[in-house]
Parts: C-alpha cells; structure tokens; sequence
C-alpha cells in the first residue's frame, strides 16, 4: 500500500476540518459586542477557507485510493480539536483565542503532513499541505492582530 502515512495524515485533516468549521460556525452564531458588524460575516470567509481546504483534502485523499471519514460520528470520534458547548458564557475574544488554539493545531498538523509526505514522497500532496499550511499561518497572525497580540507560530 503507498502513501500509508500520508493518507492518515490526510484523513485526519478531514476530521479535524470537519470540527474547525464547526467551532468557526459556533463563534459566528454565538458571538456580541464590539466588532460584531465586522467579525460575524468575516466568519462566514473563515468558514469557507476551511470547507474549501476540507474538500481538497478529501479529494486528494480519494485520489490516492483512501476512505475519507464521512460521518458526523467518524468526524466526533476522530477529531483531536477541542469543542465547547453552545452557551453564551464566552466572549467574542476567548472564542476568537479558541479559534487561534484550532488553527495552531491545523498548522502543526500540515507541517507533520509535509515531513510525512516528503519521507513517502508523495510531493503532489505535500505541495498542497504547503500551500495550505500558509494560508492557515496568515489566519493565525489575523485572528492574533485583532486579539492585540503577535502570531506566534514559530513558538
């Protein structure tokens, strides 16, 4: 079987894709306060970067003969991203901090899917880790700005 690594790396990310789009969902329904006509359709984008890297990944998955999770029960019990119930105890900060803590995971999770897919050599996936590992780094750094903090990704 080829790309063994690779393909858990990537069906990992349809998991944990799954479950950020949620969490991305969940800040967009339940946030307040200041910066709520900029920040709730700004969501909206979030949410669709992420569906949009998710559909990638699942069909590049595919491409290499994998079986993308499917399931809401497959994405729950297979997601390493932490969830928080819908309640309105959080601020709009803490659930932005909250979405910073799930893009820091994604991008470690990219970087272990490029070290992953250059042993396997399986450049055409690491390509597309690559690039979407950049793009998740430049929404840390955002999230973090509005948050008045720096990005930090190279802690």
């Amino acid at each position: 079987m080829k790309y063994t690594k690779t393909k858990a790396v990537l069906n990992q990310l349809v998991a944990d894709l799954s479950q950020m789009s949620m969490i991305i969902h969940q800040t967009h329904w339940y946030m307040r306060g200041p910066n709520f006509l900029k920040l709730h359709p700004l969501m909206d984008e979030f949410m669709e970067e992420i569906d949009s890297q998710l559909d990638v990944i699942s069909e590049r998955l595919i491409a290499l003969d994998g079986s993308p999770y499917s399931t809401l029960k497959e994405m729950a019990e297979n997601t390493k991203i932490q969830d928080w119930p819908g309640e309105w105890d959080k601020t709009t900060p803490e659930r932005l901090a909250h979405l910073v803590d799930g893009y820091l995971y994604l991008e470690d999770l990219y970087q272990h899917g490029i070290e992953v897919s250059d042993v396997e050599k399986d450049f055409s996936t690491q390509d597309i880790f690559i690039g979407l590992k950049t793009a998740i780094e430049k929404k840390i750094w955002m999230i973090q700005a509005e948050l008045g903090s720096a990005p930090e990704i190279d802690e």
